[in-house]
């Protein structure tokens, strides 16, 4: 007979420590998934956002008529304007007058993605069903105002005068003396539309000035008031003046945000382009060239009627 074998040692049992890791892996994967997902990170990332449709293309407007051109527009007619539909934003002073004409050329100093522009588009669609202004005027001076909200300090603090902020630029300080200021006139103007379910530096607490949607609905709102609507005419480019100020930088400015809102019509949205400079001429020569004229004849007038009445004071004091 042959000697017994000694039993085997039993082996040992593999380890788990991996299977574990593994399974704290998957799981830990599948939450930031789920919190992804209900979050809406995929559809935003994913999703491709249109503009909002351009309800038609608005013709070039044609030059205004011989005697308008000639300054047929006269100094009272502008001022019973400017006191009619006042002044939208602010009052610049002449300091700020300049820098703004410095600051208004045609193209950005940043490209400016499809990506960051999305967000606008919902609010851009919000704003024009609304209060019935055309989207194209509003991203026009939105454009204008702050370069779709790239520019510095938009959501902090205020401009260099130390009036305005935010994406749409809101005059905060011109009232006092018991009188609201620009923004606290239209602060509440959110509450007429839905607010998106994102978009980019929404704040906690509404209304405020940073706010991409409060800012923008009350653009919109005081576009209307003064008379602004679907047509991109004369009456947008009122708007549009109303919006900066009454003054010859305002005409400036108005002639830029109306040329450009019709070159969008005519021919789509496009973030990065400029404006047409021929579309510039024709909107100044069809709606700020009278303005101007009348603005310039009202500052010649006022040195001759400070010099009669200083005349008419020395015979009566005679």
């Amino acid at each position: 007979m042959s000697a017994p074998q000694p039993f085997a040692a039993p082996p040992s049992p593999p380890s788990e420590r991996g299977a574990w890791l593994l399974a704290c892996v998957i799981a830990a994967i599948g939450v930031a998934v789920l919190v992804a997902s209900l979050s809406g990170v995929f559809g935003r990332t994913s999703a491709t956002v249109a503009p909002p449709p351009v309800l038609v293309a608005a013709a070039t407007p044609a030059p205004a008529s011989a005697a308008m051109s000639a300054g047929a527009a006269s100094a009272d007619s502008v001022a019973t304007s400017a006191g009619a539909h006042a002044a939208i934003v602010a009052r610049p002073s002449l300091a700020q007058q300049r820098i703004d004409a410095r600051a208004f050329v045609d193209a950005t100093q940043t490209h400016i993605s499809r990506r960051w522009m999305e967000g606008f588009y919902p609010i851009y669609a919000t704003a024009q069903s609304t209060f019935g202004v055309n989207w194209l005027l509003l991203a026009s001076i939105h454009r204008q105002e702050s370069a779709f909200s790239t520019a510095r300090g938009v959501y902090e603090g205020l401009n260099f005068a130390g009036c305005c902020g935010g994406p749409m630029q809101f005059n905060v300080k011109n009232g006092g003396a018991g009188a609201p200021s620009t923004w606290d006139l239209v602060s509440d103007s959110y509450i007429y539309g839905r607010r998106p379910a994102h978009y980019d530096h929404m704040t906690a607490a509404h209304p405020s000035i940073y706010d991409d949607f409060d800012a923008i609905m009350a653009a919109a709102h005081l576009l209307s008031a003064d008379g602004a609507e679907y047509a991109l005419s004369e009456s947008a480019w009122d708007a549009a003046y109303d919006y900066y100020g009454h003054d010859a930088t305002g005409v400036t400015y108005a002639d830029q945000v109306l040329a450009r809102a019709i070159g969008w019509s005519q021919h789509g949205f496009c973030i990065n382009c400029g404006v047409e400079a021929k579309l510039v001429e024709a909107v100044q020569a069809a709606y700020g060239a009278p303005v101007l004229a009348a603005l310039e004849a009202e500052a010649e007038a006022k040195p001759a009627a400070v010099q009669a009445s200083r005349r008419g004071g020395a015979r009566a004091v005679r």
